[in-house]
């Protein structure tokens, strides 16, 4: 596997996890103080694109990493979840850097 799968993977669960802390955030304006509803709209708009992409990554790191359904579930759904997508995805770089390290190229001895 490459290093770049995990490397888009691990971006796109940070931007996800951002933009769903922002959503809550807007979330609490619109419904608590009756203001912000376009700016809502807007960031829920971009969150659902961004969780769209956010899942293809995660989908093809599971495939290529073979997981089992339940734990790629679990990893499709922490985009939906506040916080829960920051400490899905150390784990998931921690299970994955080992499937890189076999997977690296061994430097030619001169």
């Amino acid at each position: 596997m490459k290093r770049s799968v995990l490397t888009r993977y691990r971006v796109m669960a940070y931007v996800t996890a951002v933009m769903l802390l922002v959503l809550c955030t807007c979330m609490v304006f619109k419904y608590g103080f009756d203001t912000g509803e376009d700016v809502t709209f807007m960031v829920s708009q971009t969150h659902g694109v961004l969780y769209i992409i956010y899942l293809v990554f995660a989908f093809d790191l599971g495939s290529k990493a073979k997981w089992p359904f339940g734990k790629l579930l679990w990893i499709l759904l922490s985009g939906t979840i506040p916080f829960a997508a920051f400490f899905v995805e150390r784990k998931v770089t921690r299970d994955v850097e080992p499937l890189l390290a076999d997977a690296s190229p061994v430097a030619a001895k001169a």
